[in-house]
């Protein structure tokens, strides 16, 4: 039997009286991709955030590639090194070419020298089709491209799982489907991914589960013809009808606002 790449058991992460989490059971297998989907305030992104450490979980155990990175004395550098992470923003530096934005991680945390990372990052800017920008600067560049750039970067490093952020939520409509056509060919590729995302018809023809979440828990789990064409849950329904039919959002979204605003 394998031995899941991601484990997450009895996940709680609160804010002061906030409770996000609310004891997360979830298990991937490499090269799965599996796509988090939910409403805003769900938890998602907190759950994501966990799995890498950059929110340390209230309570419960994570565990990537067998080691517990949840336990208090392992080596949290040496695990987020397998971990590639692409937020909404794209975080590059501003005064760095895009070679050098790619080569200064390498450099800095794998200790690569010049001519080595330089390769590296030649071969990840090919992946996501940007070998013509690697002298650019990140202020020439569209939004779609600089995530693409932030997507080489995280995969220069070689991790053994990436984790998306709603990667494509700060891009115009017209940039997301480069964005998503490399997250496409790293699927293929056999790379392990979880993903936060809205890109309904990306989880449809991507992803190998479709995890629902609402409330700080998981509500639905299975594959996307299960979570997206078949919801088991009012829930999921609701989420679903909302997320397909804008219009809709807006109206719910005014009730609310008149009756003392969304909950949260």
């Amino acid at each position: 039997m394998t031995r899941p790449e991601i484990r997450v058991r009895d996940l709680h992460k609160s804010f002061g009286d906030n409770q996000v989490l609310k004891g997360i059971d979830l298990e991937m297998e490499r090269g799965e991709v599996v796509c988090v989907i939910g409403p805003s305030g769900s938890g998602k992104s907190t759950l994501l955030r966990c799995v890498n450490l950059l929110e340390e979980p209230t309570k419960g155990q994570v565990f990537v590639g067998g080691t517990e990175i949840t336990d208090p004395d392992v080596d949290i550098d040496a695990v987020r090194r397998r971990i590639g992470m692409v937020f909404q923003q794209f975080n590059l530096f501003p005064h760095l070419s895009v070679t050098e934005n790619l080569t200064l991680p390498q450099r800095r945390v794998l200790g690569r020298d010049k001519a080595s990372a330089a390769r590296t990052a030649a071969e990840n800017l090919a992946r996501v089709g940007l070998s013509e920008k690697a002298e650019a600067y990140p202020a020439s560049l569209s939004g779609g491209q600089q995530q693409r750039v932030a997507i080489a970067r995280a995969l220069a490093m070689g991790p053994q799982v990436m984790l998306f952020d709603e990667p494509t939520s700060a891009l115009d409509p017209e940039l997301v489907g480069d964005v998503l056509a490399v997250m496409r060919r790293l699927a293929r590729e056999g790379m392990t991914m979880m993903v936060v995302t809205h890109e309904m018809t990306f989880a449809r023809e991507v992803a190998d589960r479709v995890v629902f979440m609402d409330g700080g828990v998981i509500v639905e789990d299975g594959t996307p013809d299960q979570v997206i064409g078949a919801p088991r849950h009012e829930r999921t329904r609701h989420f679903l009808s909302r997320l397909l039919d804008p219009a809709m959002a807006e109206v719910e979204e005014e009730t609310s606002d008149q009756v003392g605003g969304p909950a949260q």
